[in-house]
């Protein structure tokens, strides 16, 4: 779906990614990169292939737009180091495009780590009149891009059904991507008027 913030056009896409078509830039919010070996080493029943699915989405995703510029914005590898980070190594070596990193919570890797791949690492980024960061923050002056919360939002039907789907969430000066990653939980928002909500579904993104 593409939706127009600022006078700048953006495409939403299905996996919860969002790419700036001004910037030639992607821009994706909490993968948790290593969130599924860690529970694996403590017992959980998560499958391996859990792993190859973060992965096989940024493919499709950079296949899609085959953006300039990469922006991870927080939360991109889950906790401390562990054999995700191998595939990650080499998935970043395999790109080309330039990759930000805006750090998050869980992002407590030693910053050589990224360094070391050549991954820009920062607070906070500041393009024409956005402000990307991890935590959603109110900036006068700016529209604000930002992770952190994982929204989704509960789809009603008829009789008693319903459904829980990530979403996007667009208030006044500000914008909240779903989480990317395959093994992330949830926050159901509650709109406000005024405010537009984004579901996303495996092929599509629809305005609720």
């Amino acid at each position: 779906m593409e939706i127009s913030i600022c006078n700048q056009l953006f495409t939403l896409h299905p996996s919860g990614a969002i790419y700036w078509q001004n910037q030639n830039m992607v821009m994706i919010a909490d993968v948790h990169l290593g969130k599924v070996t860690h529970f694996r080493k403590y017992g959980s029943a998560i499958p391996q292939s859990a792993i190859n699915a973060n992965f096989e989405r940024l493919n499709e995703v950079l296949s899609c737009f085959n953006p300039a510029k990469i922006g991870f914005l927080g939360d991109l590898f889950h906790s401390s180091l562990n054999k995700e980070w191998n595939y990650f190594e080499s998935w970043v070596k395999s790109q080309t495009a330039k990759i930000i990193l805006i750090k998050g919570n869980h992002d407590i890797i030693s910053p050589t780590k990224f360094l070391d791949l050549d991954i820009e690492l920062v607070e906070e980024l500041i393009m024409d009149k956005f402000l990307l960061t991890h935590h959603p923050e109110n900036r006068s002056g700016l529209f604000n891009i930002s992770g952190h919360i994982h929204p989704g939002i509960n789809i009603r039907g008829s009789g008693r059904q319903s459904l829980k789907v990530p979403c996007f969430h667009r208030q006044v000066d500000q914008i909240i991507l779903p989480a990317f990653g395959a093994f992330t939980g949830k926050f159901l928002v509650k709109p406000r008027s005024g405010d537009k909500i984004y579901a996303t579904t495996k092929d599509e993104v629809i305005m609720i």
